[in-house]
């Protein structure tokens, strides 16, 4: 997978250094640029220097229920404006403000003031009542105010290490602040007589009770203060304890001078149907909660005010989605002939029927094609549910009109796979099937790429190597691209610029939750195969533990005896590839020491392409009875006798990938097994991993578990979409507020596309500032 992606993404860079950008779409160019060129006309013209990511930016809290102790940390919202007042540079406010605090907002990318609004809380403190320090409970956390009666450097471990502690106590009793390090900026900061807020989970210990790293914070105005004390105070991401009050005060000064110029981008009406807060209080609430607020709703960034936020994030990300959407749907594209005579000669290709769902897809994909515009289509199945069979019907569509189509793959042995299929069933009518890839001889390539241009071979079937500058079509009419998410979208868009507005079907076998799925591709058609074909059993998926190998060795032998074969899978992290793969090495020739009797071979990315197709040909034909890889027979390998998986290291992988490598076994009728063979040393999230996976064959289920854990950022890497990302929602827990969201940004996109009512005037300007020009970008995803 590692070394895919990695070939993947420098044949972007090479793709966009040679200067090969995709032709732009005019028609839907010219919607962007009109959108933009009114952003120029209301906003007054340039922007300042934009501010760059703070470092503290994380995702959300990914928990769907809120704890009192959730911290829900937050990033700077993708709305904080460019232009207007609330782009004035920090530096030049009209009040003194602290050097040593402007270089901190420096350095974390914090320099305009409306930066300071649109940077959220990460938690939030309730000194509505500060608890006395006999109040305080064990093991629940508390906020408390005391004296330090005592401070200074402890030997533990015999001597060999030092800590700091500091003793806290008010008039009902004490506690010891317990700090795993030293040093003279500590005992600065707990000189004795002092008072202090001090919060953190309070512990009963051998020696007492104490906090382990509480956050401190000075207690001066404890009783006077309206911004530090008796109210819910907001505590913010990428600060220090000490630096938490400075900034506090700075964003009440902020709010106070600059509040009335947060422009309010909703329309009225649509605001008030959906019950949501004007935007300038929703700001306000979240920087200094009322009185009643509820703190755990705070907490868990879910109160009416994030909810305000957390829709405008998505309104507009689905609102962009629809322009784009919208640009594409206006273009002239291909009319296919998907009459029934054609499309019965289509499917009369397979040696097989489809299943409902496939029916039910192509029928969906026919209609698209039909259509005088480029078709968009996501599809969306589980492994092994046939999205071969439904590319191989699309494809015959086009093929049958007269137009060439191309079939790009991520890995050289799933092209080669697809080659092959291709060909077999294709040739048949007619059409010469061709492989484009990076390997082979110099002359061999220029003898395919030749029958390419020159509309001699039809179909073409090949790697990223499809995009190099060299490869050029006669008529292209039809892209497929399958497990999309492998791809950049520089690529996607350098392969569909080989043809006049080609038709467009990618294919994924990670199961995409609908929410993820309506935010990473809200501009496609999705269609989903939610069967599998008939005779597929479900597969058997145990986790063992290193001390239960033996147990596996039973189980594989038990079915090598039975005439199957086995997948044996090492993990390949770039970082550490040459560990891995003398792992991988070490464990074929301890396999060949435990199974005599039978064939091992070994498959990794670091083989010449020859050698690899020679390993897969030897273990399909059944020569190899025990193929031992890397993560290279991740994708689309299809070897319906091979009946064990076992993943080695199981803990090292992610749910989708897991899912995707047990989805190499269960292609046959015969009964099934995935063995996750797990370290000792995993954590719990790992272990929860491996529980979803013992408990579902169910890819969507999964999926939707894997959103939870990870997130959507990491999840299908939204970095590279060319989308805003998501600061306050979260997709694993908004699911319904999403759907709504999109709902009114279809509606306000259908009824006024160029968004020239009055009305949309400020969704104008928010658009071009949460998008910041990309636009035009992901039109594939």
């Amino acid at each position: 997978m590692a070394e895919s992606a990695a070939s993947a993404e420098r044949a972007e860079s090479r793709a966009v250094e040679g200067g090969r950008r995709p032709s732009r779409r005019p028609k839907q160019d010219a919607l962007i640029e009109g959108v933009r060129r009114r952003v120029r006309s209301t906003d007054g013209g340039g922007s300042p220097e934009d501010a760059s990511a703070s470092d503290e930016r994380r995702p959300g809290v990914k928990r769907t229920t809120p704890k009192p102790d959730v911290r829900a940390e937050a990033r700077l919202l993708s709305i904080a404006p460019r232009s207007g007042p609330l782009a004035t540079p920090l530096k030049q406010v009209s009040w003194r403000l602290n050097p040593r605090l402007l270089g901190t907002l420096n350095k974390k990318g914090l320099r305009r003031v409306g930066d300071v609004l649109f940077l959220l809380p990460r938690v939030y403190e309730d000194r509505r009542r500060l608890r006395r320090i006999a109040e305080l409970v064990p093991g629940e956390r508390g906020v408390t105010v005391g004296t330090v009666r005592a401070a200074g450097d402890a030997l533990v471990k015999g001597g060999r290490r030092r800590l700091f502690r500091a003793v806290i106590a008010d008039e009902t009793g004490s506690f010891a602040a317990t700090y795993f390090q030293s040093g003279p900026w500590l005992k600065a900061r707990f000189p004795v007589g002092k008072r202090l807020v001090v919060s953190g989970e309070l512990r009963a210990s051998p020696s007492g009770r104490e906090m382990v790293h509480p956050e401190i914070e000075p207690a001066d105005d404890l009783e006077g203060s309206h911004i530090h004390f008796n109210r819910i105070v907001p505590i913010y991401p990428g600060f220090e304890r000490h630096e938490q009050r400075a900034f506090r005060e700075l964003a009440h000064r902020v709010a106070e001078k600059y509040a009335a110029w947060i422009e309010e981008p909703l329309p009225q009406p649509l605001r008030e149907r959906l019950g949501l807060l004007p935007l300038k209080e929703a700001i306000l609430r979240i920087h200094f909660p009322q009185d009643g607020a509820d703190l755990d709703e705070l907490a868990g960034h879910m109160s009416p005010a994030h909810r305000r936020l957390a829709f405008d994030e998505l309104f507009f990300l689905q609102l962009g989605m629809a322009l784009k959407r919208q640009g594409v749907k206006t273009e002239p594209g291909i009319a296919f002939d998907v009459s029934e005579p054609r499309l019965a000669n289509a499917k009369a290709l397979l040696p097989f029927e489809l299943t409902r769902a496939q029916a039910r897809v192509v029928k969906e994909i026919c209609r698209d094609m039909g259509e005088p515009e480029p078709m968009n289509r996501l599809l969306q199945g589980d492994v092994g549910s046939g999205k071969t069979a439904v590319a191989l019907v699309t494809a015959a569509i086009a093929l049958l009109d007269g137009y060439q189509v191309a079939v790009m793959a991520p890995t050289e042995i799933l092209a080669e796979q697809h080659y092959r299929t291709f060909q077999r069933l294709l040739e048949p009518m007619g059409v010469k099937v061709g492989l484009v890839s990076a390997g082979g001889s110099q002359k061999h390539k220029r003898e395919v790429r030749a029958a390419v241009a020159s509309g001699e071979l039809r179909c073409a079937v090949g790697t990223h190597a499809l995009i190099e500058g060299d490869v050029a079509f006669e008529k292209l009419g039809l892209v497929i691209i399958d497990e999309q998410h492998r791809f950049g979208v520089i690529q996607r868009h350098a392969l569909m610029s080989k043809g006049q507005r080609p038709d467009v079907l990618v294919m994924t076998a990670t199961p995409i939750p609908r929410t993820l799925a309506m935010t990473l591709y809200g501009d496609l058609d999705l269609s989903v195969i939610d069967e599998l074909p008939p005779g597929r059993t479900p597969i058997v998926t145990k986790v063992y533990s290193e001390k239960a190998r033996s147990r596996v060795y039973e189980a594989m032998l038990e079915q090598l005896r039975a005439g199957h074969q086995s997948y044996v899978v090492y993990p390949l992290v770039e970082e550490s590839e040459k560990v891995d793969l003398q792992d991988a090495t070490r464990g074929a020739q301890t396999l060949r020491e435990a199974f005599p009797d039978y064939t091992v071979g070994l498959l990794h990315g670091r083989m010449k392409q020859e050698e690899k197709e020679r390993v897969m040909r030897d273990f399909r034909e059944r020569r190899i009875d025990i193929l031992v890889s890397t993560t290279v027979v991740e994708v689309g390998v299809d070897v319906p006798n091979a009946s064990v998986m076992v993943i080695e290291h199981a803990e090292r992988f992610g749910l989708s990938q897991l899912h995707q490598l047990r989805g190499r076994v269960g292609r046959g009728a015969a009964a099934s097994y995935c063995f996750l063979v797990a370290g000792y040393a995993r954590s719990a999230e790992s272990t929860d991993r491996l529980r979803v996976m013992e408990q579902s064959n169910d890819g969507f289920v999964i999926a939707e578990k894997d959103l939870e854990l990870r997130g959507p950022g990491e999840l299908l890497g939204t970095r590279q979409s060319g989308m805003p990302e998501l600061a306050v929602a979260n997709l694993a827990r908004d699911g319904a507020l999403l759907a709504l969201a999109r709902e009114e940004a279809l509606a306000i996109a259908k009824a006024d596309p160029g968004l020239t009512r009055p009305e949309h005037a400020g969704l104008v300007r928010a658009l071009e500032e949460r998008w910041e020009g990309r636009l035009a970008l992901a039109r594939v995803g």
